[in-house]
């Protein structure tokens, strides 16, 4: 009895410091890959007896703990510089917008006022600019009267997104809210279909301009397709806050439109800036309204950070 009693101490002993909970296991090395070109980063280890995701079993990366431009998805160099900061800080990318756009717009200021009207049917004046942006022009899907109060150039905030280097898909979907959703690659922000609470987008449509986009209730953001730059192709679209990039209505590896989207628009594949296969969305090429594209109707696949 008393030889049991002290095998059991000693397999419990053994169990909790996870010394013997395999007699088959031949613990090894295994060095971070952050950058995904399969050489480790010396100074990041762990051992473990299978491998682990992101990691590697050599150590010859002298690369690793470079600049971040070795580090960063090469999707974010079609982000606006003269509108975006991005950079690394430890494991997250750290991406900072100051919500401008980099097109043009009737949002952009003017020398001539508007009018407009919050949901309650007031109307809202915006003064007019002493002189015109140089990014503006006429509106011609909206009007001056149907447009929303205020101007790109009135906002003089900023935006900030916190996103781990390597985003994962969560175990359950979770669903978007109203505000920043992600950004563009223009340094506006995406917004979902909602126009406010329990306001549907249909009755905000009037207001958008060419490229489906508006300002309020802080700032220029878009709701459909932007067809400033992006009007049926595969074109980046920017991030959405859970760390994976929106593409355009068709995909790159196929040349057409995917057929394997999950309820979110998302699918794994290659994109014009991977070399191998990785979880991405798409807009979905279904029609709303009868002629527009809605950016992201759908819920985060992973965990959503806040856009502050």
């Amino acid at each position: 009895m008393k030889n049991k009693t002290i095998f059991i101490a000693a397999l419990i002993l053994c169990l909790l410091i996870q010394g013997c909970s395999d007699p088959d296991c031949t613990e090894i090395t295994w060095y971070q890959d952050l950058d995904g070109d399969g050489l480790g980063n010396p100074s990041v280890s762990l051992s473990a007896c299978e491998q682990p995701e992101g990691f590697v079993a050599n150590s010859d990366d002298d690369d690793e703990t470079g600049t971040s431009s070795n580090l960063l998805h090469s999707a974010f160099e079609e982000f606006d510089t003269d509108n975006f900061n991005i950079f690394l800080d430890g494991n997250e990318v750290v991406i900072e917008s100051n919500g401008w756009a980099n097109h043009i717009s009737p949002y952009w200021s003017n020398t001539t006022a508007r009018n407009a009207t919050d949901p309650m049917g007031n109307v809202i004046v915006t003064p007019a600019a002493s002189v015109n942006h140089p990014l503006f022009t006429e509106p011609t899907i909206t009007t001056f009267e149907m447009m929303a109060p205020g101007n790109i150039d009135d906002f003089l905030g900023s935006y900030t997104l916190r996103i781990p280097i390597q985003p994962e898909l969560a175990t359950t979907s979770s669903s978007t809210g109203l505000g920043p959703i992600g950004m563009a690659i223009s340094g506006s922000m995406i917004y979902n279909d909602e126009e406010g609470p329990n306001i549907p987008l249909d009755n905000a449509v009037g207001s958008l301009d060419f490229t489906a986009a508006h300002t309020g209730p802080q700032s220029y953001h878009y709701h459909l397709e932007p067809k400033a730059w992006s009007d049926d192709d595969n074109k980046l679209i920017g991030i959405i806050s859970d760390g994976f990039f929106l593409y355009g209505r068709k995909c790159f590896s196929s040349g057409n439109y995917p057929e394997d989207l999950d309820e979110s628009g998302g699918h794994t594949s290659i994109t014009q800036h991977s070399s191998g296969e990785e979880y991405h969305y798409h807009i979905q090429n279904n029609t709303f309204l009868n002629q527009f594209y809605i950016l992201f109707p759908g819920d985060y696949q992973g965990t959503p950070n806040a856009i502050q």
